[in-house]
Parts: C-alpha cells; structure tokens; sequence
C-alpha cells in the first residue's frame, strides 16, 4: 500500500515544479495562525501570539467564551480538561478562578481585554473571533447572547488598529445573526464542518453572509469557483502542513488558517515564493 505521506509530498512537489503552469493565483491570500498556531506554540496564550507576531504573521484566529460573572476569556474547549489540570467549564467559573489556571506549559489563560490591547498598535491584521456560544440553554440564553455580542463587537471594534480586518465567526446561527442586528456593520464569516459545496454555498447565501469557513478536505476547484461566482469569500481548514496550504492555494481559497503557521511560511518564502500572502 502507498504510504500517505509519500502521496502528499509527491502532491507537493508536483504543485512545486510546475508551480507557474498550475497557479493562476489571483487573489493574496489572508494566511493566519490558529489560535496561535497552535501545534507550534501554547494555544491561545498570549505566548503563543508573541511568538507567532515576532515569527512574521499577521493574522490569529482565537476562540471567544464568557466567565460565570461575565468576563470574555480565549478558550476553544468547553471545558479547560485538554489544556490544564483544571477540569471545569470556561462558563461555570468565575473570573478569579480563571486567572488562577495554568496552562499545562504554564501559561495564563487570556481574557479577551489583554489580547486586543496587545493588538492595537499593530497595523494590517486580521483576526477571526470565533464566537463559541454552542449552548442557548445552559449558557447563552437571548438576553446574555446579546450582551456578549454587543461587548465583543465594541471591546474589539474600538481597538481595532488600521487597514485591519476583524471577522466575528460562528457555527451557531443564532449568534451570527445577533451580531448583525446589533452590529449591521459587523463582518461575518460562517463556519460549517463540511465541505465548500453547493449545500454550504446555498446556507451562506440564505443566511445572507458572503464568508463561508469549510474544511479543506473534500472541496474541490470547482465548488470553490462556484462560492465566488456567487460573491462569496473562502476560507478552508484545518491546514497542518505545507501540503494543506499549497493544495488550499491550488482550491483558490481566500483564507488559509494554518496549525503551524511559521514553519509553513518558512516554506511559503523559501520554496514557494510566488504565492501571494498577507
């Protein structure tokens, strides 16, 4: 049997060699770091998006959710099991009990205000605030929905620094369209756990959003030429490898969240320099 990784830098070489002939790279793609690239670096830690600030990126995705008392603290999981010895929800705790974890690499965990601040005097970024508001009847019922929109609307709004761009990302519909009845300007991007298809295009055009994030996997070309024809902005994950990026330039994709983002722009500069990035 052909080894996986054998096909994939096969794959790579191929997209290397005839790079010109293959490439009609049109737009510069937003190439970003997932919450701080996050197989390189201590995810979500302010660490983690210094390294990967000083290493040469311009763009973070991060994960937004509310304290018990209702501070705004970088978290992906539910829970803070897989990165600390602390085993409770981000939601059920309160502020002091959160600034009291410890990563596992012994890191703080981030309240939202530090980040934007540290981001502020930083031109041209972009940054995608995923809105992780899952749970309506436990956690985010309508009143305390919108509360955390309005906040995370204003708190990163007002620092935002210039030519930059801030998405507000979301699976949870609800929470998308929240943020534009409070914030008609807010720029949305909606995540779905598929591929770009003509389900997804459709979902994205229904909900009136003109981004659609979908997993690299399973797309192909043409559904991503379909996407744009139909004015909508791609973005595909997850991207852990160099071999994940040049197949997501090939795709034409528009955004490109990368696991390791600086060892894969060290490829991108060194051996793929004719990829347009920011």
């Amino acid at each position: 049997m052909i080894n996986k990784r054998f096909i994939q830098l096969g794959f790579a070489f191929l997209l290397t060699l005839y790079a010109n002939d293959i490439f009609a790279q049109k737009q510069v793609i937003e190439f970003f770091a997932h919450r701080g690239s996050r197989l390189e670096f201590d995810e979500n830690t302010m660490f983690a998006f210094r390294a990967s600030y000083e290493g040469g990126m311009r763009g973070y995705e991060t994960d937004v959710r509310l304290t018990k008392d209702g501070d705004m603290v970088l978290s992906h999981d539910a829970t803070l099991a897989r990165v600390s010895p602390c085993k409770s929800e981000v939601e059920t705790m309160t502020t002091e009990e959160v600034k009291q974890v410890c990563t596992f690499k012994g890191n703080k965990l981030v309240f939202l205000q530090e980040f934007v601040n540290y981001l502020a005097d930083k031109d041209s970024m972009y940054v995608e605030f995923e809105m992780k508001t899952n749970d309506p009847v436990k956690y985010y019922p309508t009143d305390r929905l919108r509360d955390y929109c309005d906040r995370l609307y204003k708190m990163t709004m007002s620092k935002k620094p210039v030519h930059s761009l801030y998405l507000f990302t979301s699976n949870d519909k609800t929470a998308l369209n929240m943020m534009r009845s409070l914030h008609p300007d807010a720029e949305l991007l909606l995540i779905i756990g598929k591929p770009i298809n003509e389900e997804t295009i459709l979902t994205a055009i229904d909900m009136g959003i003109k981004r659609l994030g979908c997993t690299l996997q399973g797309t192909s070309k043409q559904m991503v030429d379909l996407a744009h024809k139909a004015g909508i902005s791609v973005s595909l994950w997850p991207n852990t490898s160099q071999e994940d990026i040049m197949l997501g330039v090939y795709l034409g994709a528009d955004a490109l969240c990368c696991d390791r983002a600086l060892e894969v722009k060290k490829f991108l500069d060194t051996k793929a320099p004719w990829i347009k990035y920011k």
